[in-house]
C-alpha cells in the first residue's frame, strides 16, 4: 500500500490551508506490494483479534500509547481497555506485526465452510463482437490465445459471441458446439429464452487445463456475421436496407444474469472480457451515434459538454447487475468510429474492470495487454476505509469505486490490481485546526480489506488435503497503514514539503469531475484560476511584489516560476501540459470524444509518477546507445538543439519514442541494438507499466518525425506547418503573469 500526500507537513488550520493555495489530500495504491518507500508490510494472521477503538473504530497501531491493561487511540485519544487475550499476546511484542510496524497485512478467518472456500474457481468469459471484420477477429483470437497461456490451472473459461444473436460455445465435448439465442431488435424487449435454458452454465464454463486446445479450435471457427448472415435476425429498414446487428447491451445483461446463478458457489469473482468493434446498435442499450456528427457550433451548443455525459442509464444499471453477480467487466474497444464510450464506460469502471481503446487493428497492443492484465495479482471484494484524527476529515474521494450506501468514507472496489490508485482531499472538521503547542500530530489510517484466490501451489502441504490439490483457496486479508504527519509553522514549511506529482493527481481528478459536470471549458477555467491564485498567494507569502491597489506595472515583478521554492517550480509546466493534453483540448481541435473518455478512465487510476509521465512526458538524451547524456530535458526544440545529443528517448506513458536526430553520426546503429543500455531501459519501462506502451523508432531526416514533434508542446506547431497555432510555454507564463497582476490588484 503506497500512500503519498500533497504536503508532508499539514497546514495548521483552514486559514493557513487557504492561504497556501494548494490542494490538501493524498493518493493511495492499496494493493501495491510495497509502500511509497519500497518497504513491504509486516504480515501475520488473526486479523480479527486486532484491537479497535470503541469510539472511532480505528485499529490499534504503533502510534498508540500502550500500558499493561489499556491503550490510547492515536486518532481520537480515547482510552480503551485491552481484552485478556490481547494482554497475553502483547507481552511478547517482537512477534506481533502491529507492534513492530505501522504497515501490516493480516489474514482474516473466512465465513463459510472449508468446502465452500476451496470450491471457488477463477472464472473468465470472453464475449466477442461478430458484427465486425476479419482483422478484428484475428486480433481478438490472438489476445485470447495469449490469455489462455496466462490463466492458472483450475480456472474455468466460457466463450460467447454476440451480433443479432448470442452464441454460447460448449467446448467440453469432442467438437465445439454453439447454441444461439436470437436478440429482439427493439430497445425494450428481453430475450425470448434464458441463457441457462439454452445451455446449462457448467456446460458453458470449461476447465482450462483439459479444454485449452478445444477452446483454441472454437476460436478458429469464428467468422464475422455478413449482411447475408444477419438479414434474418437484424432489423430491416426502408427498402430492406440493413439497419444494424450489434446487440451488445442485451448480450451483457443476459451474461451477467447467467453467471450470477453460480456466484458464491462455483466462483467468487468472474471476469468478462468484452471485445467490441463499434457502437451497440441493436436490441437493449442501443446507442444513437448521430449525436457525434451534429453541428453543435451552429446550435450554440458546447460540443465537449454535449458528448461527455452518457445518453442512457442502461449501462450504469447493468453494471449494478454485474456487481451483484460477482462479475468484473473489462471492455476492449477496437474501433475508430464513434462508439460513445461515455455511456459504455460504466460497465468497466463500476465493476472494477478496465477500459481499453485501440484505434486500429494494425498496431494494437491488445494481446500484450490481455496477457499482462491476467499475469498480475489482483484482489477482489475489497473495502477501503480512510480514518483521520479528529481535527480534520476526508472531503471528496476520487477513483473507480462505489461508496457504501450506509457508511461515510467507506468505498467498495469489486476488483483491484497492484496499480489501481485512489485519491482523497481533506478539510478541517472546524475552525480550530491543529493545536499549535500540543505534542499530538495529525494521523491518517487506511484500512483495506480484500480477498485473493490462492492457487494450489501457493499453499503448503499442511494446508492441503489430498482432495484439494487441484483447487483454489480464498484468503480474506486486512491491510492497514497508519501514518503520522507533521504540521507546518508557516507557509514556507508548507511549500517546502510539497509533492508536485500528488498535487497534479488531485488537480487531474478535480478537472475531470468539472469537465463531466460542466464541460471541458469549465475544467480548463478551473485549472487556469487555480494556478493564478497559487502564484498570487506564493508572491504574497514571500512578499515579492511591493504592489499597491491599481498598480498596473506589477506583472513584470511577479515571480511566475516559483524561483524561491524548488518544490513548486514544476507546477506551471504541469498545468500548461495538462491544458495541452487531449483530456482538456476542445472538440473543434480534433479531439475524439471516445479518446477523451479513455484518457479520463486511464488517468483516474494512475499513481502520481505514472500520471506525471502521461501529462508531461519524460525526455532524456543519449550520446551513444550505451551512455546517457542528460536524464531530463524540457519538451522544446531548443532543448534538443542545445543538448547536441544524437539520440533522444521520450516516455509518454502510452507511447515510447526513440528519436535519432538528423545530425546523428551515421555509424551509430539504428535501431539501437538489443543488448545496449537504451534497450534495457525501454524493456524495464515496459515491464513496470500497467498497459503495453506503443514503441516507435524515428530517424530524423529519413522518417516522418511528426509523432515525436507533437510531444514538444512548449513550442507547439500542432498543424505541422511551422507556424505556432497553439500557445507556447513562454506566452502561457506571460498570460498567467497578467492574470496574477489583475488578481492581486483586486
Amino acid at each position: 500500500m503506497a500512500v503519498r500526500a500533497t504536503v508532508s507537513r499539514f497546514p495548521i488550520d483552514s486559514d493557513a490551508q487557504e492561504a497556501s493555495g494548494l490542494p490538501w489530500g493524498l493518493t493511495v495504491t492499496p494493493f501495491a506490494a510495497k509502500d511509497e518507500n519500497g518497504i513491504g508490510p509486516a504480515c501475520g494472521s488473526n486479523g480479527h483479534l486486532l484491537p479497535r477503538c470503541e469510539n472511532c473504530y480505528a485499529y490499534f497501531n504503533t502510534y498508540c500509547e500502550l500500558d499493561q491493561w489499556a491503550w490510547n487511540c492515536a486518532l481520537c485519544g480515547t482510552l480503551n481497555g485491552l481484552p485478556s487475550d490481547a494482554i497475553a499476546r502483547y507481552s511478547n511484542p517482537q512477534s506481533i506485526p502491529e507492534m513492530s510496524s505501522s504497515f501490516i497485512d493480516l489474514e482474516l478467518p473466512l465465513d463459510g465452510s472449508e468446502e465452500e472456500m476451496t470450491q471457488a474457481r477463477p472464472v473468465y468469459v470472453a464475449a466477442i463482437d461478430l458484427s465486425s471484420s476479419e482483422e478484428f477477429l484475428e486480433l481478438t483470437k490472438s489476445a485470447l490465445l495469449a490469455a489462455l497461456e496466462a490463466l492458472s490451472p483450475g480456472s474455468l473459461f466460457g466463450l460467447a459471441t454476440f451480433s443479432h444473436k448470442i452464441g454460447l460455445y460448449d467446448v467440453q465435448g469432442p467438437i465445439p458446439v454453439v447454441k444461439n439465442v436470437f436478440i429482439p431488435p427493439d430497445a425494450e424487449s428481453s430475450l425470448p429464452l434464458e441463457l441457462e435454458d439454452a445451455m446449462p452454465l457448467l456446460q458453458f464454463l470449461a476447465p482450462v487445463e483439459t479444454c485449452k486446445d478445444r477452446i483454441a479450435a472454437a476460436l478458429e471457427t469464428l467468422r464475422p456475421i455478413t449482411s447475408w448472415g444477419r438479414s434474418s435476425g437484424a432489423a430491416q429498414g426502408m427498402d430492406g436496407v440493413l439497419m444494424g446487428g450489434r446487440g451488445f447491451g442485451t448480450a451483457m445483461e443476459a451474461l451477467f444474469n447467467y453467471l450470477g446463478s453460480e456466484f458464491g458457489s462455483t466462483f467468487a469473482l468472474a471476469r468478462v472480457f468484452a471485445f467490441l468493434s463499434g457502437p451497440p446498435d441493436y436490441g437493449r442499450g442501443q446507442l444513437d451515434t448521430s449525436r457525434y456528427g451534429e453541428q453543435y457550433a451552429s446550435k450554440r451548443v458546447d460540443a465537449d459538454r454535449a458528448l461527455l455525459p452518457e445518453q442512457t442509464p442502461f449501462y450504469k444499471d447493468i453494471a449494478a447487475i454485474a456487481v451483484q453477480s460477482g462479475v468484473c467487466v473489462d471492455v476492449f474497444a477496437v474501433t475508430n468510429e464513434y462508439t460513445d464510450l461515455a455511456s459504455l464506460k460504466f460497465l468497466s469502471i463500476e465493476s472494477g474492470g478496465s477500459l481499453f481503446l485501440y484505434s486500429s487493428t494494425d498496431d494494437s497492443t491488445l494481446p500484450q495487454d490481455m496477457f499482462r492484465m491476467l499475469n498480475r495479482p489482483y484482489a477482489f471484494n475489497c473495502v477501503l476505509r480512510l480514518r483521520t484524527s479528529t481535527e480534520f476529515k476526508p472531503g471528496n474521494s476520487f477513483g473507480h469505486f462505489f461508496p457504501d450506501p450506509q457508511y461515510e468514507n467507506i468505498q467498495h472496489i469489486i476488483c483491484c490490481d497492484s496499480y489501481a490508485t485512489y485519491a482523497y482531499d481533506f478539510e478541517f472538521a472546524d475552525n480550530t485546526g491543529f493545536a499549535k503547542h500540543s505534542g499530538d500530530q495529525p494521523v491518517v489510517q487506511i484500512a483495506f480489506q480484500y480477498t485473493v484466490v490462492v492457487p494450489p501451489e501457493g499453499l503448503s502441504n499442511s494446508e492441503m488435503s489430498s482432495s484439494s490439490r487441484d483447487k483454489h483457496t480464498l484468503q480474506r486479508r486486512l491491510r492497514i497503514k497508519t501514518m503520522q504527519f507533521g504540521t507546518a509553522k508557516n507557509i514556507n514549511e508548507i511549500y517546502d514539503s510539497v509533492d508536485h506529482e500528488v498535487v497534479l493527481s488531485l488537480l487531474v481528478h478535480k478537472v475531470i469531475v468539472a469537465s463531466l459536470e460542466n464541460g471541458v471549458r469549465e475544467g480548463r477555467a478551473l485549472l487556469d484560476d487555480w494556478l493564478v491564485i497559487l502564484t498570487a498567494q506564493y508572491n504574497d507569502a514571500f512578499q515579492l511584489v511591493p504592489y499597491k491597489n491599481g498598480n498596473k506595472s506589477i506583472s513584470s515583478q511577479i515571480d511566475i516560476t516559483f524561483s524561491q521554492c524548488p518544490q513548486l517550480e514544476p507546477l506551471p509546466r504541469l498545468v500548461f501540459a495538462l491544458l495541452r493534453n487531449p483530456l482538456l483540448r476542445f472538440h473543434e481541435e480534433g479531439v475524439h470524444p471516445d479518446y477523451r473518455i479513455y484518457l479520463q478512465c486511464l488517468f483516474s487510476v494512475l499513481e502520481p509518477s505514472s500520471l506525471h509521465c502521461g501529462i508531461y512526458p519524460t525526455l532524456m538524451s543519449y550520446s551513444t546507445p550505451d551512455q546517457v547524456a542528460y536524464p531530463r530535458h524540457s519538451l522544446s526544440r531548443a532543448a534538443l538543439m542545445t543538448s547536441g545529443s544524437p539520440i533522444f528517448f521520450l516516455d509518454a506513458y502510452t507511447t515510447l519514442i526513440v528519436f535519432y536526430s538528423s545530425t546523428a553520426d551515421p555509424s551509430i546503429p539504428f535501431p539501437p541494438p538489443q543488448e545496449c543500455l537504451l534497450r534495457k531501459t525501454i524493456n524495464q519501462v515496459k515491464q513496470e507499466r500497467s498497459i503495453t506502451p506503443k514503441l516507435m523508432f524515428i530517424r530524423g531526416g529519413h522518417d516522418d518525425a511528426t509523432a515525436f514533434e507533437n510531444y514538444l508542446i512548449e513550442e507547439q506547431d500542432v498543424d505541422g506547418s511551422g507556424f505556432a497555432s497553439a500557445m507556447g510555454f513562454v506566452s502561457f507564463l506571460d498570460d498567467i503573469s497578467q492574470s496574477v497582476a489583475e488578481y492581486m490588484n483586486t
